[in-house]
């Protein structure tokens, strides 16, 4: 299998990990990406705290790969997906920052309506 990873956060990338701790296999390939707002100074940070914890986490998988790209996440991770021909898309279900709101983000329901593949929207616990 091969999966991918979109996420804004560590809290992101953990619940995510969660999620595939029992799934990855040496066999399978993890590629995580963090999408970048233009205009946030911190981002760069958070994107790459973000991508070591799946770097780490997932170490079972036969590769991890992580990349920042920059851009709007839904079409960003839509086109990521499609150009790795992933057979699964998890993202969570909005976004990783303590003050996000626990409703389904924008981003989350942006990738559910134009997915072309299987996409699991994972909870982000409560911090």
């Amino acid at each position: 299998m091969e999966y991918l990873i979109g996420t804004d956060s560590v809290h992101t990338t953990a619940a995510i990990c969660d999620y595939l701790d029992d799934r990855v296999t040496t066999a399978d390939t993890v590629t995580a990406v963090a999408v970048l707002p233009a205009d946030e100074p911190t981002a760069r940070r958070d994107a790459d705290e973000a991508l070591n914890v799946a770097a780490v986490r997932l170490a079972a998988a036969g590769g991890v790969e992580t990349e920042r790209r920059s851009g709007s996440p839904a079409p960003v991770l839509l086109e990521t997906a499609a150009e790795g021909d992933v057979d699964e898309l998890a993202i969570g279900a909005h976004g990783g920052d303590p003050d996000a709101t626990r409703d389904v983000g924008s981003t989350a329901q942006r990738v559910l309506a134009d997915a072309t593949r299987p996409v699991v929207v994972v909870p982000i616990p409560d911090l």
